[in-house]
């Protein structure tokens, strides 16, 4: 067959068919190579993006694999303040798996911190990163945070706004929660205040998550239940349990005049407040007068009518109740409480009622003046970690004084300058000065290198405190404890630490670096890396040659309580019934009721001590016991920050009681002048540190000194040339009505 223009097969055929080999070819290629699938790395940050300062915060991170298995390690870490830290978490990723999990981190980076999350796989190679993540809100540790868990969105609990006024860092935040990545640690918990939970999603959390937030009441949270109906709480026993009484039917209100009453009470106390500095002036040069009041306190509907759940109250007091049906249910449990709501706040009225702020703010406990039109300024605290580091650091250390360290530089100028001079003229040898002066250099730095090492030159020490809280739980104790350690280092070294955690979410331990507080720039001295294994860490920190480094492990395990107490009334006093159950003594026992401390003394070991109070005009004032022995704390942090001076003055004697002082010390900053501020006075208080609120609560707080132990294993994994150990129990009990 012939074909136009030509003859035979034409060109574009014989092209087709040379390229069918190579197309089957690249076929083959293709399917026997796999794609590379994409990696789902998600991080969110905190509460709703809100992190409290020097708390503990979670991060959680979801990760889903499609791609080959490998083993990972998320890092954190931030840019900013305490960027020495690194924190890390090594899992295994197998082929389509997805993997939630929350990490515990401290708020060292304070108010301006910005972190970066990334995915390593086991070559040390970045699978994914989440860089520069911001808070959405980063809180003081002086304001109150409430977590909510809602049914709905629009049942969120909000705050009065206020947003005309500066508050400084008292503004309370709501933050949203889901349960998805709702933290089962309940360390992580700790900086929140309270936490809402509608009583249907209790639900979605599972076990361990809900035993999160049990060990968070006992140790001082505020669980706050709303319920719509019964079966909500009845298909969730922990729930059930932990409610001040026994959900029996329905009804509904239509007086909402008490519930009303309540919520006005912080409006009207909000609205009297005064600022604690003058106002600053205006442009005219006069001070501006201070904003008026401007709640209009608005009523529910009157013609409207409110489901509510009937409540036989077990074992707690109502604080709202409307025609005798309680509709506000308060209960303690250990240092915290559970507070019922016999009714949904996320159904109408309640819903849309105008002022349910102030009815969230004052469940939340909110301060008034946090509430107020006034404007209250920031200020700058120093932290805790400092005082108890100025307890327990070596005293190896020791410091040159100013005064020798001037004498020192002025005997130095002096030889390089006229005596180099006179020296030379004299000899006729001015020439000499090329060798004179770098020979001068060279024996005043050997003669510093020798003045440090006869001051800071020793051997490696290992010091630790630990502040440890007995809190009963039902029928089983926890103990919540908090080390401080501090390591000295004769050179540049890196030091070994470990905690394990616990089966069934019996045991978690972490650790962090110390926190200088706003005076530091709200960061952390550590360098080093924590890694999470599990509920327990592994740590990895660098000290330099010569220097103390203080490390603070948070840790909660149960176990069998230490000491025991019971506190009754009898008469115009008390009499305290303390059962050591150690094997040694416990020394400098105190009890603390009504606001006085008193001396109980030594309690032998295994042995029951009856101390009666016959009246509490005998004990000393809480105010001038913490004033006598924490009088000294903001001089003593600012001398250890110093190089030169005075290395007595940076040391806090007797750590049993200034121990005890510190366990109080928001008192310090109470009952003193409004119109003044006192840096030295004034600490950062991580969340359940201070006891101060637990003593005004109407409960005794029984604190007692065991020297020389410790209720947990070592931290340290190395053999330290010197070591100590010592404990501060702190147990605080109900007191129970006398004869």
């Amino acid at each position: 067959m012939n074909w136009p223009g030509g003859s035979g097969e034409p060109h574009i055929i014989r092209r087709q068919a040379r390229a069918v080999p190579f197309t089957l070819l690249l076929s083959l290629i293709l399917a026997a190579t796999p794609l590379r699938a994409a990696l789902q790395f998600d991080v969110f940050l905190g509460y709703d993006d809100l992190i409290r300062e020097a708390n503990w915060f979670p991060v959680a991170c979801e990760i889903h694999n499609d791609g080959a298995s490998f083993h990972g390690v998320v890092e954190i870490t931030s840019d900013q303040f305490g960027r020495g830290q690194v924190r890390r978490v090594a899992l295994e990723l197998p082929t389509n798996t997805r993997k939630r999990f929350v990490i515990p981190v401290f708020a060292s980076a304070g108010r301006y911190g910005v972190w970066n999350v990334r995915l390593l796989d086991d070559r040390g190679k970045v699978r994914a990163e989440k860089l520069s993540l911001r808070p959405r809100r980063e809180v003081s540790w002086r304001a109150k945070v409430l977590g909510a868990l809602p049914r709905t969105f629009g049942g969120l609990p909000r705050m009065p706004d206020r947003s005309g006024a500066n508050r400084g860092d008292l503004v309370p935040e709501v933050a949203r929660l889901q349960a998805d990545y709702f933290p089962d640690n309940p360390i992580a918990l700790e900086g929140l205040d309270a936490l809402y939970l509608h009583a249907e999603r209790a639900l979605d959390l599972n076990m361990a998550q809900a035993n999160a937030v049990m060990s968070w009441v006992a140790g001082g949270g505020h669980l706050i239940v709303g319920v719509e109906q019964p079966t909500e709480v009845n298909a969730t026993p922990w729930l059930r349990s932990l409610l001040p009484g026994e959900l029996t039917g329905m009804t509904t209100v239509k007086d909402f005049a008490p519930l009303e009453g309540w919520a006005e009470e912080l409006s009207e106390a909000a609205a009297k407040v005064q600022p604690n500095q003058p106002r600053p002036p205006s442009k005219s040069g006069s001070v501006r007068p201070a904003a008026p009041a401007t709640t209009t306190f608005e009523p529910l509907p009157p013609a409207s009518e409110m489901p509510a759940v009937v409540c036989a109250i077990r074992d707690g007091r109502a604080v709202v109740s409307s025609a005798g049906l309680p509709l506000v249910i308060e209960a303690a449990r250990g240092r915290g409480k559970v507070t019922l709501l016999a009714f949904s706040p996320e159904r109408e009225p309640f819903r849309s009622w105008k002022n349910k702020g102030w009815f969230w703010a004052k469940l939340l406990e909110a301060p008034p003046e946090a509430l107020s039109n006034q404007n209250f300024p920031n200020y700058s605290y120093q932290s805790l970690d400092s005082v108890f580091g100025a307890m327990i650091d070596s005293k190896q250390i020791r410091k040159l004084p100013v005064s020798w360290l001037l004498l020192l530089l002025v005997v130095y100028l002096l030889v390089i300058g006229p005596v180099d001079q006179y020296s030379l003229k004299k000899l006729n040898k001015q020439m000499l000065t090329w060798v004179t002066f770098p020979s001068y250099v060279v024996g005043f730095s050997l003669l510093i290198y020798w003045i440090g090492f006869l001051l800071r030159a020793g051997e490696t020490e290992w010091n630790e405190l630990h502040i440890v809280d007995i809190l009963p739980r039902g029928q089983r104790t926890e103990l919540r404890g908090r080390t401080y350690g501090s390591v000295y280092s004769p050179s540049n070294a890196r030091y070994q630490f470990a905690l394990a955690g616990g089966e069934g979410g019996r045991k978690f331990a972490t650790m962090r670096g110390e926190f200088l507080g706003n005076w530091g720039g709200g960061q952390d001295t550590s360098r080093g890396t924590v890694e999470q294994r599990g509920d327990g860490f592994a740590a990895d920190v660098f000290v330099p040659v010569w220097t103390s480094q203080l490390m603070v492990s948070d840790w909660l395990q149960g176990g069998e309580p230490p000491v025991q107490a019971t506190v009754k009334r009898r008469g115009d006093g008390y009499v305290a019934v303390i059962e050591n159950k150690l094997t040694r003594p416990l020394k400098e026992v105190r009890v603390v009721v009504e606001n006085r401390v008193f001396v109980v003394g030594d309690v032998e070991a295994g042995a029951t001590k009856d101390f009666e109070i016959i009246s509490t005009a005998s004990g000393t004032r809480l105010p001038d016991f913490v004033r006598q022995h924490a009088g000294q704390f903001g001089h003593a942090v600012q001398q250890r920050r110093q190089a030169f001076g005075s290395s007595e003055h940076q040391r806090i004697a007797n750590p049993p009681l200034a121990s005890m002082a510190a366990s109080f010390t928001r008192v310090l900053s109470e009952g003193g002048n409004p119109q003044q501020f006192n840096y030295n006075e004034n600490f950062t208080l991580p969340n359940g540190m201070d006891l101060a609120d637990v003593a005004r609560s109407g409960q005794a707080v029984l604190l007692a000194w065991d020297d020389g132990k410790s209720l947990i294993a070592p931290l340290n994994q190395f053999t330290p040339r010197r070591q100590s150990t010592q404990t501060l129990l702190r147990l605080a009990v109900p007191v129970e009505a006398g004869n």
